[in-house]
């Protein structure tokens, strides 16, 4: 019972974690367009308060539960082959996204705005999905 609750939890904090992943570029992109202070400093507030209050706990409740989640079989995990590694591996990429997002926070906050892509992470949910899913190595 403890893993479907371990799995349940790994998912929502996932989904979050995602949901701001990619709303964030997406309000950089508005916040570059936007042309009055007002809008910038909302903007800025919007990001930050997305970054720091969302998905950053978000991001740490994903890494904790499947963390605990491998922890309680690992070679459940590490035993059916290289989907794991593969998965894993762009779960690091998926981090440093999001701290290269935490820097692009920090960058509008100081008025510097710069282009922003966002394709990024639908890339690696897709990526992650299919590996988890149908397992392909």
């Amino acid at each position: 019972m403890l893993y479907l609750w371990l799995k349940a939890l790994h998912i929502i904090s996932m989904v979050c974690w995602f949901a701001g992943l990619f709303y964030l570029p997406r309000l950089f992109v508005y916040h570059a367009q936007s042309e009055d202070t007002v809008s910038k400093e909302r903007f800025s507030i919007m990001e930050r308060k997305l970054y720091r209050g969302i998905m950053g706990p978000a991001m740490i409740a994903t890494l904790v539960f499947g963390i605990w989640l491998i922890s309680l079989n690992p070679s459940a995990y590490f035993g059916q082959g290289a989907w794991m590694h593969a998965k894993l591996t762009l779960v690091v990429i998926l981090i440093g996204y999001h701290h290269m997002c935490g820097a692009q926070v920090k960058r509008f906050a100081r008025g510097e705005n710069t282009r922003w892509f966002n394709e990024v992470p639908v890339l690696i949910l897709l990526a992650i999905v299919i590996l988890v899913v149908v397992r392909p190595f």
